[in-house]
Parts: structure tokens; sequence; C-alpha cells
């Protein structure tokens, strides 16, 4: 079997060769996305192996599916970029790794959250320039906050439960909550609560049409002043714009993302020789009081093996006819 690998990055290339060793299939690897551009270098593919910026609309699927393409093989969790209705008119199988490390995620926004309360890049910094200085350099204790977890799937309760060990009050917000997950010093509440009352606020609910900007002008209103917004998720989940006029006003006391709602062509890529033409970034950059990674939350050993291990399993369960949970329909 024939794939088309695409948006390709050195460390997926070496993963998926040594998980591949089990499997045996014949990679076509490619640096470009998956766009109009590029969609026939799948010819003479059998499935396509994509990431959260490649591009699968429906003229894009269209193609596809004439270049005889039969499954794509999303190595991510989150599919907002697929058309879905037009993979199944055209007959494209579509699945996913729905959890290749939560634990590295959650993690990843805990890291966030110490990382900018403390000041440690800041730190990091001035002491590598030989300033041991203090000053602003204060931060505050963990103990006895309230944070409030936006979505409690796998990571969002990893999350909470890691919280929870720094003695955190923990608030959760889900449209279909769990209650099984509530206990001492952790409940459910609506959103509204959840973003009045707490001091940390962390973002794990999937990018769907109900959650784009849930993060708005609004929402950022109803925040306890001075509060701090962590996003690992996905970037369309905050209204970017909102969020750099809450940090002016001071209502949004700090903000950690490592997900961009304009990351395409940014993210994944060396910029460091070239001029950002984008204003909106520059500006979130120039706060103090703002932290950014890109993209590299799931970035762990466990989790590439796992992201690896898994896309190859649903290219087999493909070729077998296999029905999978990992399967994603309408």
């Amino acid at each position: 079997m024939k794939i088309a690998f695409y948006s390709y990055k050195s460390y997926d290339k070496e993963w998926f060769n040594r998980c591949n060793e089990d499997f045996g299939y014949e990679f076509k690897y490619f640096r470009v996305q998956l766009d109009e551009e590029t969609v026939d270098y799948s010819k003479g593919c059998d499935a396509v192996c994509v990431f959260v910026n490649d591009k699968l609309n429906r003229e894009i699927i269209e193609k596809l599916a004439a270049n005889g393409i039969k499954l794509i093989a999303l190595r991510c969790a989150g599919f907002n970029n697929v058309d879905l209705e037009a993979a199944q008119e055209f007959g494209i199988d579509v699945r996913r790794v729905p959890a290749y490390s939560p634990e590295a995620v959650a993690e990843h926004a805990v890291a966030l959250i110490l990382t900018l309360n403390r000041k440690i890049h800041r730190a990091y910094n001035r002491v590598r320039d030989g300033n041991f200085s203090l000053s602003r350099l204060t931060g505050f204790n963990l103990h006895g906050k309230t944070v409030g977890v936006v979505g409690t799937g796998k990571i969002g309760m990893i999350f909470a439960n890691i919280m929870k060990g720094f003695g955190c009050e923990i608030l959760m917000y889900d449209k279909f909550p769990n209650k099984k997950f509530e206990k001492d010093g952790m409940r459910y509440v609506d959103l509204t609560e959840l973003l009045q009352k707490s001091d940390i606020v962390s973002l794990h609910t999937p990018l769907l049409p109900e959650t784009s900007h849930m993060m708005n002008q609004y929402t950022f209103g109803l925040m306890k002043e001075g509060a701090m917004l962590i996003n690992t998720s996905r970037g369309g989940l905050i209204n970017t714009q909102a969020a750099i006029d809450a940090l002016k006003t001071g209502q949004l006391g700090y903000l950690a993302i490592d997900v961009y709602e304009m990351e395409e062509g940014l993210f994944f890529h060396n910029h460091s020789e070239k001029i950002i033409t984008d204003d909106t970034i520059s500006r979130l950059l120039a706060f103090p009081n703002v932290l950014i990674t890109s993209h590299q939350a799931f970035f762990t050993v466990e989790a590439l093996n796992q992201i690896s291990l898994v896309t190859l399993t649903n290219i087999k369960e493909h070729q077998e006819g296999v029905i999978s949970p990992n399967q994603v329909k309408i």
C-alpha cells in the first residue's frame, strides 16, 4: 500500500519509518502541505497521511477520490480541517488518532502556567546575561487558587487532577458533564460561573462551530479581572483580537497559548531570518504577560511513538475492513 505523507517534519519521518518496520507500507514523503496545488502528488497512492494544517475541503477531497485515494489517515486528534460530508460522498474513509498522549498535552498546560506565573522564561534570560535581580519576577502560589477546566475529556481530566494535586479548587465545564469525575474539590458548574470564579482558565475542548471563538469580548468580560487563560487545544477557541483588547485593559492578566487561530504557515517553521508579517502574533509577542509555544504540547517521545503506531494500525485496519472507533463520520 502506498501512502502520500504530507507536511512531514524530520521527527515524523524518523518515527514513522521506525514503526513501519512492522507494517511494510510504502511512504512518499512531501514537506509541503496538502492543498489545491499539491493534491496531485497523491496520484498512484492509496491513502494520504495528513496533519492539522493540511487542507481537506470538498474540492480537494473530490480530487483525492479521482486520484484513487480511499483513506485519509489523520496523524492527529482534531478533524475540523476535513469536510466529512464530502469524504462520505466520495467514499473516502477518515481515521484519526484520538488520544496519543493526553498526559503530554496536560503536562504542557501545567508547564505554561508555572512558566508564565513564576516568569521562568524571563528569569532564564536574565541570568544568562549576568542579571541576578529578582525585580518584577513576583509570582503567586497555585495552592488555594481556583482553576477552571473547560472540556473534561481525557486531557482535561488529567490536567484537572494535576492541578488538584497543587491544592487548587477545580471548577469544570463540559456540554456533556460526566458526574463520576466530581469529587472533593472538583465540581461541574456552568461556563459563566467558571469564568467568574476562576483564577486560571484552561481550554481543553475541541474546535466545533459552537466552540469557535468561545473566548470573545463578552466571555473575557465575565472573567475575574487579572485571571490567566491557557489554551493547548485549538487556536480558534479564542478570538485573538478580543484577547489583545482584554490584555491591554488588564481584564486578562496572563495569556499562554500553544495554538493560534492563524498558525497555518507560521507554526512548525523557522522564521528567525524573515519578517513576520502577521501583525496579530507580533502584537501578542510584545506583551510581557503572554507566553507562546508553537503547537509543542504533544511533542514527547511517548506521543510520537503512539501517533505513528496508531496511524499505521488505522491504515492496516482500513485495509482489512475493520470497523474502528478511530473512524470519523458525520
